[in-house]
């Protein structure tokens, strides 16, 4: 069970690389979207303080829930910096949020998104997210729910990855708490 935080890390790297290899158009920014401050980014909040393990729990009806850091990766290609937070019980792991920050990029959420619901087959629109959300169930081993927005000035990825058997509707109060941290 402990393949949620590489899913989800892996996942982030291959939106990385979608975003990154998309049309120039594509990474221009709208006259709305925040550019990259050259001033030095905030420091990003702990991964496991966004989300409380007891909403994990009630999420999964399971009580118990307790988290832990889990793997952090950056990938030099397109500056992406990801960290994450791996949620236990039971001595198995119930599921993982990541959040990437794309530090001096000036990705779009909805481009982001956009590359994900090309990457995944099936991947949906999630609404109720101010800069776009997708749901995708892969390979019927793990669901993800993933919001893309900007914070600070950087563009900054948030997903959720659980078991397959997780639905949209059980992620997006997860992933709506930590985006607003994010």
């Amino acid at each position: 069970m402990r393949a949620y935080p590489v899913a989800l890390l892996i996942s982030a790297a291959a939106l990385l690389a979608a975003c990154s290899s998309g049309d120039q158009q594509a990474s221009a920014p709208k006259p709305h979207t925040k550019a990259p401050s050259s001033a030095p980014a905030k420091k990003a909040p702990e991964t496991c303080s966004l989300l409380p393990p007891d909403q994990v729990g009630k999420a999964i009806s399971k009580a118990g829930v307790t988290s832990k850091p889990g793997p952090k990766e950056e990938n030099a290609t397109n500056g992406g910096k990801a960290t994450s937070c791996e949620f236990v019980v039971e001595g198995k792991t119930a599921g993982a949020l990541a959040v990437t920050r794309y530090e001096g990029r000036q990705a779009k959420p909805a481009d982001m998104v956009a590359a994900i619901k090309k990457a995944k087959p099936g991947a949906v629109d999630v609404p109720g997210f101010p800069d776009g959300a997708v749901y995708y169930v892969d390979q019927q081993k793990s669901a993800t729910l993933a919001a893309a927005k900007i914070s600070g000035g950087v563009p900054v990825l948030v997903n959720y990855t659980g078991p397959a058997k997780m639905t949209q509707e059980m992620m997006v109060p997860l992933v709506h708490t930590a985006v607003t941290g994010a």
